[in-house]
């Protein structure tokens, strides 16, 4: 009996340190709550004029490169509360897949589910695919070319024999399957695909090909600025002073 006693006098003492260590804690990710939300709410914003919506999409896709299920969610339904529909949020975490691999595309398309499920919205929603296995190349090569001229021909000359099948993969996976599905059209798919590589770091030679074919599809650089800017929050500073650092190489003032 007295050793009981002794027990649960044990278990009532570690109960108010618990409760205090997780009150502290509770408090500090209050505060540090508060200071991320005046920056993302109050400065971010004052960068450049792109919507919410758009801003949402930029938000989702970085999320999602960075493999950050748990803050996906709320941007989401943020997301749809500013006039993005369900197709465009799918695509723009499809668009991811190429980039940051299948996984990440993946285990964000189930959190997307998730809140489209919670708001009413009938799933599996609908395809959006206009290629077929006979197409997907040559409609990704066309796609290509759209976008960043008639060179991108010829990227199969830079590669050794050995690695031919990176341009096929390219053209087949990437911007057959990919880029020419419907829902998002090309000029966004490009600068979401450029706060994806962004976002990636270690990107140099693709982010200032993005950044070039952002241009080529009229996202000039005061949008590509806003752009960039919207990922900071999420990626820090570094990686964004790095991709502002491309961009000002390209595109000088």
């Amino acid at each position: 009996m007295l050793k009981k006693c002794l027990v649960l006098l044990l278990v009532l003492s570690v109960i108010p340190f618990a409760a205090a260590a997780n009150n502290k804690e509770n408090s500090n990710m209050t505060e540090l709550y508060e200071i991320t939300e005046n920056f993302i709410n109050k400065d971010i914003p004052t960068v450049g004029n792109l919507d919410t919506k758009m801003r949402e999409l930029i938000t989702i896709v970085v999320l999602t490169v960075n493999q950050q299920p748990e803050f996906l969610e709320p941007h989401i339904q943020k997301a749809l509360k500013s006039g993005a529909d369900a197709i465009e949020i799918r695509e723009a975490i499809y668009q991811c897949a190429p980039y940051a691999g299948i996984p990440k595309a993946l285990i964000a398309e189930k959190a997307a589910n998730k809140v489209f499920e919670a708001n009413g919205i009938k799933l599996p929603l609908k395809s959006t695919g206009t290629v077929s296995p006979e197409t997907r190349y040559e409609e990704g090569l066309n796609t290509q070319v759209e976008i960043f001229g008639e060179k991108i021909k010829e990227m199969p000359s830079l590669y050794p024999k050995s690695q031919q099948h990176i341009p096929q993969f390219l053209a087949k996976y990437c911007f057959g399957d990919f880029y020419t599905r419907k829902g998002v059209d090309l000029k966004t798919r490009e600068l979401l695909t450029l706060c994806m590589l962004v976002a990636l770091g270690d990107t140099e030679g693709q982010i200032k090909g993005h950044i070039q074919g952002n241009l080529n599809m009229g996202n000039d650089k005061e949008i590509l600025v806003a752009a960039i800017n919207q990922c900071l929050p999420y990626i820090g500073f570094p990686r964004t002073l790095n991709a502002l650092k491309y961009l000002n190489q390209i595109v000088p003032e």
